[in-house]
């Protein structure tokens, strides 16, 4: 029996600069659908978007919350060109929206025409490098980045196979299995 009945992610919750910019994105650019605002005793607003499955990304807006830090808190800009998305522990790296497989090269085209900045398509793979040029039956998820106007990583991932057999994982990557 498990310990606790988790059923997935109620909503995340993430902190932005200019409300109407962050309402104008993920409304327009995404399509997601603004389902709550509540606005806060101290100032500024806490907001949700309809990402599906009963589940939300929610958003903070405080007029003066300090400002970002890339490479920090967040991922640095230069990560589409660099590779690079290292960030700092406790940090919150990239937000990954589960999409159709099949729908991956549309919507990627689809952000291109609203100029939106995207990485190519990468293949997730149990491979020593983590990824493989072209999806094999190592990928388990083709994905590709980009970020909003805040500096949040976000990723639309299709799930190639399902994620199983954590002992092979493992296997891979010897520092995290000294760790379980």
């Amino acid at each position: 029996m498990k310990e606790f009945q988790l059923q997935g992610i109620n909503h995340l919750a993430l902190v932005c600069k200019d409300m109407a910019r962050t309402v104008d994105f993920y409304s327009n650019t995404l399509g997601l659908r603004l389902i709550k605002t509540i606005q806060l005793p101290e100032g500024g607003q806490h907001f949700f978007f309809d990402i599906g499955n009963g589940d939300a990304l929610a958003f903070f807006w405080f007029p003066q919350a300090p400002a970002s830090a890339p490479g920090i808190a967040s991922v640095d800009p230069t990560a589409l060109q660099t590779g690079d998305i290292r960030t700092a522990h406790g940090s919150m790296n990239h937000v990954a929206f589960k999409v159709p497989l099949e729908k991956l090269d549309e919507y990627r085209s689809q952000l291109i025409t609203k100029g939106i900045q995207v990485t190519p398509i990468l293949h997730h793979a149990d491979v020593p490098s983590g990824y493989v040029p072209e999806a094999d039956a190592s990928t388990f998820l083709s994905s590709f980045y980009f970020f909003d106007p805040d500096g949040i990583l976000l990723e639309f991932a299709a799930t190639v196979r399902e994620l199983s057999d954590p002992e092979r994982d493992l296997n891979h990557r010897p520092e995290m299995s000294q760790a379980f």
